[in-house]
């Protein structure tokens, strides 16, 4: 190929936004010659490279908006230490069908055991399966949105957390929560109700939220709202911020609750 030639076909590329064919074009074309390789395969090679080249770009995008406190996948999280999660229930999960289906995730258990580790870690799975996701805390989400209600804004803040396919919302009953944030929360859950799927950690069981909420007819609308289709699983055991120390004998394990 003459050097006129390439230097067209790659302006050609950069035009079209096409960058990584663009700088691998080269070499492919080197490559393909010195292989005999079919014209087919050639361009078969040079578009699957831009497309796994963009996917990845899109993957770092939406993962960088979606604002987890960390980037953690569910391959780094540890089964073994949590064994009362079924690790095949949460596999099924991040094939991403409850997104589909509008079924909401609710994660219940103890301070460490690893909720917002699996919430982040099925978060990143829907940004790959090409879901738009919003992570935030439970108290920063009703800060955000008290103070838009005393500006004016409540409802342009609203749409923040019900346009994502998938909100998550983290550390349910960390904090209390007056009444008026009960009832932010409570306008946000009717939004999303069968529309939008959330994944939602707590450590506080659901006959706990009526507490976290300051008023029992509030929670019990959250929860109707929540749990109408839902899949909820139960994290019993220790807190992974003492798993050096457990090992080390330098606590003891104890028996953990239930928060069901």
């Amino acid at each position: 190929m003459m050097a006129g030639q390439l230097e067209r076909l790659q302006e050609h590329m950069a035009k079209l936004r096409l960058f990584k064919s663009r700088d691998r074009l080269e070499a492919l074309l080197q490559q393909a010659t010195a292989d005999e390789q079919p014209y087919a395969d050639f361009l078969d090679q040079l578009l699957g490279e831009e497309v796994a080249s963009k996917t990845a770009k899109n993957v770092t995008m939406r993962t960088s908006l979606a604002k987890f406190p960390f980037v953690k996948d569910l391959e780094s999280f540890d089964f073994t230490y949590q064994p009362s999660i079924d690790r095949k229930q949460v596999e099924i999960l991040a094939s991403c069908h409850y997104i589909e289906h509008g079924e909401n995730i609710v994660i219940l258990g103890p301070p460490g055991v690893g909720k917002t580790h699996l919430g982040v870690g099925l978060g990143i799975r829907a940004i790959e399966a090409g879901y738009r996701v919003l992570f935030t805390t439970a108290a920063a989400m009703i800060a955000t949105l008290t103070k838009a209600s005393s500006e004016g804004r409540l409802e342009e803040k609203l749409k923040c957390y019900t346009v994502p396919r998938l909100l998550i919302i983290d550390e349910i009953g960390y904090l209390p929560i007056d009444r008026q944030g009960a009832n932010l929360f409570f306008q946000l859950i009717s939004r999303r109700y069968e529309k939008g799927p959330m994944i939602l950690t707590s450590n506080q069981s659901f006959g706990a939220w009526a507490d976290v909420f300051g008023d029992r007819v509030i929670a019990t609308a959250i929860l109707d709202r929540v749990l109408h289709h839902a899949i909820t699983m139960n994290i019993r055991g220790n807190s992974y911020r003492l798993k050096d120390k457990l090992k080390a004998g330098l606590v003891r394990p104890a028996e953990t609750p239930t928060v069901e």
